[in-house]
């Protein structure tokens, strides 16, 4: 690789993670937690950035990626999973919600309030998706156009909003408010799912991957070790990124009071800028917004043309952008109502999958660990995002309620360490010829035979 082509990957990783609820999510936490900020914010950016981080490194050191590591669970498990992933970071979730918020930030303060906001949405998705496809038909240049083009265009208008943001904006930091008065930490930890990151890095593993296998590197351990570094880079901007606007959140909350992120930061722009401030709030918006949707589309289309060989990847980002342009027009609000409770349901999953990558020599592959793992965790997720969505348990929130962490919304935990621990219990009692060792000594025995 060229001296500065890991750099601009980094640039290429950040920008396809930093979209709509980058942006939305950290200035409201911090108007909403106040004097704990920081707490907050640490549990924020353990699942905002260093769990993406994770999953991104997880992927790195498996031959297979995710396909692999998911197959550790089942065949079956892992295809339903990663479908429900890729369906979610793409066309159903992510991808309409950021050409929704790019639309209301970037078109609409624009627009005469005489102008019909759908059909405006419907031009604006046209152009929007198009442009979207046509860079997302080459990943080989995608480095290129969002690296080192978009990327820094980006970066220069968010040090600008909060370099000026920093020095005039003076406001007390409030008491804390809306949930995070007790349990800061654990509250802004649950927000940072809200990101999406670390599903949508489980998709972009396969698009950095690429990006640097094309720089001539097969080494699995340089490989590793470039992803290693990208993901430093991405995630470096990343945490400085939500800390700035996190804070501008903070010291806003003073001035009013606000129904999310969006509001805080226009009052901010318009504030600290005038008019021209909407103009800048409405570029940075966009630019990230489109980003992201060009890093989503390009994996979801890798992704299912290699799941469907007989489909080609154009045909697939075809259909992924077709989907994600229906599904945009139908409005924010429908699209966010849905996908917080499948988030609360996905991430304990991912999380616990990762976590037993980087544990797997010590039960190596049992099949047996995994599967009661995620079969422990997967109840009490899916209860989690059935409580979430607003269904009434009735007696099974009481046992709910019982587990520790469960007041704040980690009632997974335990259940997750439990089954990994009967797991690892079973595996020990089971005999010798049907554990994973016993597969790799009959290989071994089968060649030694065969040799004689």
């Amino acid at each position: 690789m060229k001296k500065f082509d890991n750099m601009f990957i980094g640039f290429m990783l950040f920008s396809m993670f930093f979209g709509a609820g980058n942006l939305i999510f950290p200035p409201f936490l911090g108007a909403l937690s106040g004097t704990s900020f920081w707490l907050a914010m640490t549990g924020f950016i353990l699942t905002a950035v260093g769990l993406p981080l994770l999953v991104l490194v997880a992927i790195s050191l498996v031959k297979g990626g995710i396909k692999t590591i998911a197959d550790r669970v089942h065949p079956a498990f892992s295809t339903i999973f990663m479908v429900s992933v890729y369906l979610s970071i793409g066309p159903f979730l992510a991808i309409p919600r950021n050409a929704n918020v790019a639309f209301e930030m970037g078109v609409m303060p624009f627009i005469s309030s005489s102008w019909d906001p759908k059909l405006l949405l419907f031009l604006f998705s046209c152009i929007f998706f198009l442009l979207v496809y046509v860079v997302g038909l080459n990943p080989g240049k995608m480095e290129k156009y969002m690296g080192r083009w978009i990327t820094p265009t980006l970066l220069v208008a968010i040090v600008v909003l909060c370099t000026v943001g920093f020095v005039n904006l003076n406001g007390a930091l409030q008491a804390p408010t809306g949930g995070y008065e007790e349990g800061a930490f654990f509250k802004g930890f649950l927000e940072g799912y809200n990101t999406m990151d670390a599903l949508a890095a489980l998709a972009f593993g396969i698009v950095i991957l690429t990006a640097i296998q094309q720089r001539g590197v097969r080494d699995e351990k340089q490989l590793t070790n470039y992803t290693l570094k990208a993901a430093l880079i991405a995630g470096g901007l990343l945490t400085a990124v939500y800390v700035t606007i996190g804070m501008i959140g903070s010291k806003m909350a003073s001035t009013g009071s606000y129904e999310n992120g969006t509001e805080i930061l226009s009052a901010a722009s318009t504030l600290l800028f005038g008019k021209s401030g909407t103009v800048l709030l409405g570029l940075i918006f966009t630019l990230a917004c489109f980003t992201t949707l060009v890093g989503l589309t390009t994996a979801c289309g890798q992704y299912f043309s290699k799941l469907m060989p007989s489909v080609s990847y154009k045909a697939a980002m075809t259909i992924v952008t077709l989907v994600g342009f229906t599904l945009s027009n139908l409005g924010l609000n429908q699209i966010l109502k849905v996908s917080v409770p499948f988030l609360v349901s996905a991430y304990p999953l991912t999380i616990v999958l990762m976590l037993l990558t980087f544990f797997n020599r010590y039960f190596k592959n049992t099949r047996i660990v995994y599967g009661s793992a995620m079969l422990f965790t997967s109840v009490f997720a899916i209860l989690s995002g059935l409580h979430t969505f607003g269904l009434e348990l009735g007696p099974i929130q009481k046992v709910r309620d019982l587990l520790p962490l469960s007041s704040v919304g980690l009632d997974w935990v335990l259940p997750a360490v439990a089954g990994t621990l009967i797991g690892v219990l079973l595996s020990q009692l089971k005999k010798p010829d049907d554990s994973a060792s016993s597969e790799v000594t009959d290989v071994k025995a089968s060649k030694m035979t065969m040799v004689k």
